[in-house]
């Protein structure tokens, strides 16, 4: 099911208006009236002229809706997509016909990108799903709600149809989808359970990593506990729960703390040879770990149709399993 090609006439009445705020804006007002259709969605419709005020299009999101604007939203036809589907072998979780839940493996881009348009998982899911899959994200990521990292393994949400979708990103967005992380660690946070809060933003001098800035960026929020300490504190299995999501935001965060995730090439920049009381057994196997050893462990969320409560969890995958074994039976 999708909402694509239509054209939608909404009125700004007063009841609608001002019931609750007297600067609502544009897209927010539209979310409201059309809940199926993702506020992404809207925003990008607005950006792109798909958004009349009359005759003229209204391109800015921020737009503060006045009493009696009268607005036509144009819907596109989506245009098929040429990403060619692909026997990707996907662990699925769980299947119904609004929805699916994949346990990704490490190596795995999510979607297709600059460098990569024929081995991800959206090539794997076009064949195993057909054409059942959610547009909203666009036609380079069908199905996709949110994403995992290439090296970062775990469980993902997928979308089967646009109505699904659109309740699944609001219910990102208003936090009621709860994402669960486990990670391996450098050395020990100075509390074994806390939140970081922080902005998160491009870093000012490398563009294609992210860091915690100041003054710009976007407010990241990460509840983290220490689940395990290793090695007299060497390492450590963190648990992290994501309440925003932003680009890289565990590794991210757990780098601002001091504490970087084990094998991250971008943010894991930890010479362990300072860490002097590791056993060669594990130092040695350091040296082969080509990724971060993040994994996301658990997902719990509300069906978008039926309402059901669903929990699932994955297993780690077999390297960061081994390194969390090894870490775990090995005494100083």
């Amino acid at each position: 099911m999708t909402l694509d090609n239509k054209i939608i006439k909404l009125k700004a009445i007063q009841s609608e208006i001002f019931e609750q705020s007297s600067n609502i804006r544009l897209d927010k007002f539209i979310t409201n009236q059309i809940p199926d259709i993702s506020r992404s969605k809207i925003q990008y419709l607005i950006k792109n002229k798909f958004v009349l005020l009359g005759d003229i299009p209204i391109v800015d999101s921020s737009y503060k809706v006045k009493i009696n604007d009268e607005f036509t939203l144009q819907i596109p036809e989506v245009k098929p997509t040429d990403i060619i589907p692909k026997n990707i072998d996907i662990d699925i979780v769980f299947e119904d016909d609004d929805l699916a839940v994949v346990n990704k493996p490490p190596g795995l881009v999510t979607h297709p990108g600059a460098g990569n348009y024929d081995n991800t998982l959206v090539n794997g899911l076009l064949a195993h799903f057909k054409k059942n899959l959610s547009s909203i994200s666009g036609i380079e990521r069908p199905g996709i709600v949110h994403r995992l990292d290439k090296n970062t393994s775990g469980l993902l949400l997928i979308a089967k149809n646009d109505i699904a979708h659109a309740k699944l990103a609001k219910s990102l967005q208003e936090r009621k989808i709860k994402r669960i992380y486990w990670a391996i660690i450098w050395g020990t946070t100075a509390k074994l359970q806390d939140t970081i809060i922080t902005n998160i933003g491009r870093h000012p001098r490398d563009r294609k990593k992210m860091s915690v800035l100041q003054d710009k960026g976007k407010k990241a929020i990460t509840h983290y506990k220490i689940l395990k300490i290793f090695l007299q504190k060497a390492f450590s299995l963190i648990e992290c729960q994501l309440e925003t999501g932003r680009t890289h935001q565990i590794r991210v965060h757990l780098n601002y703390l001091g504490h970087p995730i084990v094998g991250d090439p971008e943010y894991g920049n930890v010479k362990y040879k300072k860490f002097l009381k590791i056993p060669s057994t594990i130092t040695e196997h350091l040296k082969i770990i080509n990724r971060q050893m993040l994994h996301a462990k658990k997902l719990v969320f509300y069906h978008p149709i039926t309402g059901k409560l669903y929990e699932f969890e994955a297993n780690l995958p077999e390297d960061m399993d081994y390194l969390n074994k090894c870490l775990s039976t090995t005494k100083l």
